[in-house]
């Protein structure tokens, strides 16, 4: 197999044709306002120099003003918020390109001292997270959450629905529903964060409930060709995990495909060995798009197309550092390493600044 042979062929994803099979992964960057959490004019240049990626899918944003992340992270929850992404939408747009807003809230994975009045985070059982969180005097461990009451879950799904409505607002081409990593809708799907013994949890049509529920919002406001959902059956790092994955995200999956929804973005590295693989499964559950995605290379891209493992390859420190990494792949050219200690550093440094290749040799790809 020759590269190229899949990447930069169209590829449909919901009613929209796509130019390529690269997508640009959620990338957190910290670039946004400190005081707003609004997008800064930065910004909208780091999307648009991005532009060329057959989709783009924003930094996970969050939905409300009790899921706040590290300094710098995003948010779609008030108008100076739609106002900032707008023009991050208008760039986008006008260099040919199309985008999607990651929607999502941290739940257990927020911190005390983050949140508004010093709140205790919200999950759906009052179990901690594995690990550290970066606060103001260095890091401190996930405190205990406070387990949701059933009353109070369809404020939340009313969040996301709400969220759904400023990234239309905005102009997005549609959102995606984040799922994984440990935030809050994984938190209700997996059985080991999960202990909850009403109609969000105990059997995987529980769990999977609330993931549905907005889901459902999100269609409500764009139409089920314009919203995916991304998750991670083996992430585990927080101590999140599932006594049986394949039957969790099967039903997930299941659900999904009868919603007729754009895609689903599935994180799981090339480098997991095949036997543990679950996108294989998935497919005999779900028939819409499906894009993989997790430390990606161009071959490894290329192969995993071949052997119609996922329809679309989603690419992340590879765009940090790469802006033209659809030109790059295209001519085999040499790639720009990122630069990991600005990554969250604020400013343009290691966000901006990454060179293109000159203008020539872009223009033979």
């Amino acid at each position: 197999m020759s590269l190229g042979e899949n990447l930069f062929e169209p590829g449909r994803i919901g009613d929209l044709v796509l130019p390529n099979r690269l997508v640009m992964a959620p990338l957190g960057r910290a670039r946004s306002d400190l005081a707003t959490r609004a997008p800064l004019e930065r910004v909208a240049t780091y999307y648009g120099q991005r532009a060329s990626a057959g989709l783009i899918v924003s930094e996970a944003t969050h939905v409300s003003p009790f899921s706040v992340s590290r300094p710098g992270g995003s948010a779609i929850h008030t108008q100076a918020q739609i106002a900032g992404w707008k023009q991050v939408t208008k760039t986008v747009h006008r260099q040919g390109g199309r985008i999607f807003q990651q929607l999502f809230h941290l739940g257990r994975k927020a911190h005390v001292e983050r949140l508004p009045d010093n709140r205790i985070p919200i999950a759906p059982s009052a179990i901690a997270a594995i690990g550290d969180v970066p606060v103001a005097g260095g890091l401190a461990p996930f405190p205990v959450p406070r387990a949701l009451e059933t009353g109070e879950i369809q404020g939340i799904i009313d969040e996301f629905h709400l969220a759904a409505v400023n990234s239309r607002a905005a102009d997005f081409d549609g959102v995606e529903i984040h799922a994984a990593n440990g935030y809050l809708i994984d938190q209700f799907l997996r059985d080991r964060s999960n202990r909850r013994q009403d109609l969000y949890g105990g059997s995987i049509e529980n769990r999977a409930r609330f993931l549905l529920a907005i889901v459902d919002a999100a269609v409500n406001v764009f139409g089920a060709s314009r919203v995916g959902v991304r998750i991670s059956p083996h992430f585990t790092q927080d101590g999140i995990d599932d006594s049986n994955p394949a039957s969790l995200y099967g039903y997930v999956a299941q659900e999904l495909d009868r919603r007729r929804i754009a895609y689903l973005h599935v994180i799981e590295p090339d480098t997991i060995a095949p036997p543990e693989r679950i996108a294989p499964h998935l497919r005999t559950h779900y028939s819409g798009a499906l894009i993989l995605c997790g430390e990606f290379t161009h071959e490894s891209g290329e192969r995993a197309l071949t052997e119609r493992r996922a329809d679309f390859i989603a690419f992340g420190r590879l765009y940090i550092a790469n802006p033209d990494l659809v030109a790059r792949f295209r001519l085999q050219a040499p790639l720009n390493a990122p630069d990991p200690a600005t990554f969250y550093s604020g400013g343009d440094e290691g966000y901006i600044d990454y060179p293109s290749l000159t203008p020539a040799l872009a223009e033979v790809s």
